[in-house]
């Protein structure tokens, strides 16, 4: 506790010195509360220290949890020396043992088994860098489609990992690189507070894990956008796990005061190595085929339609929203995916509206309503006592305030109706200030 102070206390005082002989200083300070009801309780904890849910066959076995936090982050990054630079960032976690543990299992701040407050070096990388090239060794905040920092809730994830970056061809972005380990409370199948390899930090079998050991997932991209054209394209290969291939494409135009996005994209999980072997208890071989249209009117509205299409082959539980790929077109909010027993050969609708009010102050307010449905197959989407789910609906608000610098605030709010379960919610507000 004394260190995460001693951290609130540095960033702080360094808060007003951003940028000195070409040392650049940046921070975040950020609380919030966050609330999930499963309409499970939690009954206590056994001498293991897991956290006994009322009901293991409501939701899943996920148990209703809450809590408020303090999430300090400060970043400090050397002057350029021929190309050169390092950069270092530092963040923590505390609830100043306010919580009440019994409402800690999933809450994705803490380590759903420790439940303590923790500090972790989220970023140590030496980087060279010009207009053309850029080559990274170090842990980094890393930004992609399926592998992301996912930074929309209370901590940032983040990867040790090594890459080639080229934009050295017009409108042309190419990328190679290797992730070796991942921390993500959020999104990680380990202990989120601290670099695990990237297969003990999947969502595959902890059998499987066993077998494989540690090992990593190479990548490489390719991005082409010319401001109307958009096409990415990203191969992840993760050695005796599996492969993701993911393809999209945007075209980007105006009409009069509407301006919109046209996307189109395809997904495929197949399992490669010890993964694809009769030994092996994960099963992954599936496709997720999605297309969307958003825009803008007259730069104040805001509005947002997906459709996707999983198809029947296995595999979403221990693949999706795994390593922070939460980049879908047509998905709920706060939620996991998961409160459905399966996604399997499963639909899924989104609409969405938005409203910016303009500027309050130095930032700007906005306003959004969200619909999901997702049409669910009973065949393979079951409770836990084996119910059949044909459907899952999801309805939320989100009020969002502020951007990259000074004050921030999101505050969002998601009701879920799932057949044969308890109706539930979730309730996330979370703000700060970054410099």
């Amino acid at each position: 506790m004394k260190k995460i102070a001693l951290l609130i206390s540095s960033v702080l005082m360094l808060s007003a010195a951003q940028d000195v002989a070409g040392w650049k200083f940046s921070g975040d300070i950020r609380t919030g509360w966050v609330q999930y009801d499963y309409g499970n309780p939690p009954k206590g904890i056994d001498n293991n220290g897991n956290i006994i849910p009322k009901d293991p066959t409501v939701s899943q076995g996920h148990t209703d949890s809450q809590g408020w936090y303090v999430i300090p982050k400060f970043s400090l990054q050397t002057p350029s020396y021929k190309n050169f630079y390092f950069k270092a960032t530092v963040a923590a976690a505390t609830d100043f043992g306010i919580n009440d543990e019994k409402y800690e299992s999933r809450t994705f701040v803490f380590d759903s088994k420790e439940r303590k407050s923790f500090a972790i070096l989220q970023e140590a990388q030496f980087v060279f860098e010009n207009k053309e090239h850029k080559i990274l060794v170090g842990r980094e905040e890393f930004l992609s489609p399926m592998f992301d920092a996912d930074d929309y809730y209370m901590q940032a994830d983040s990867f040790q990992l090594a890459y080639y970056k080229n934009n050295s061809f017009e409108n042309t972005t190419l990328m190679v690189g290797y992730f070796d380990k991942f921390a993500g409370v959020w999104d990680s199948g380990a202990n989120g507070t601290k670099f695990e390899s990237m297969s003990q930090a999947s969502y595959i079998d902890s059998a499987d894990k066993a077998v494989i050991g540690d090992k990593g997932f190479a990548f490489a991209s390719l991005d082409y956008n010319n401001k109307k054209h958009h096409l990415q394209l990203w191969n992840y290969y993760g050695f005796d796990m599996y492969n993701i291939f993911y393809a999209q494409y945007d075209f980007l135009n105006s009409a009069g005061a509407l301006d919109y996005d046209f996307g189109i994209k395809w997904i495929n999980f197949k399992e490669v190595g010890y993964l694809a072997s009769d030994a092996a208890k994960t099963d992954i071989d599936y496709s997720l085929y999605e297309a969307r249209f958003d825009g803008t009117v007259n730069k104040k509205w805001e509005y947002a339609t997906g459709v996707a299409k999983y198809t029947s082959g296995p595999g979403q539980g221990a693949t999706l929203g795994a390593f922070g790929g939460y980049y879908y077109f047509a998905n709920g909010m706060v939620f996991h995916f998961f409160e459905a027993g399966s996604l399997q050969n499963a639909a899924s609708y989104k609409g969405q509206i938005g409203y910016n009010f303009g500027k309050f102050g130095s930032e700007e307010m906005k306003l959004y309503y969200r619909y999901t449905y997702f049409n669910l197959d009973p065949n393979y989407s079951k409770t836990a006592s084996g119910l059949e789910q044909n459907k899952m609906q999801l309805n939320g608000i989100r009020l969002v305030y502020g951007d990259q610098l000074g004050w921030y605030f999101t505050g969002t709010y998601e009701h879920v109706r799932l057949d044969n379960e308890p109706n539930t919610y979730a309730l996330r507000l979370i703000g700060g200030y970054r410099f």
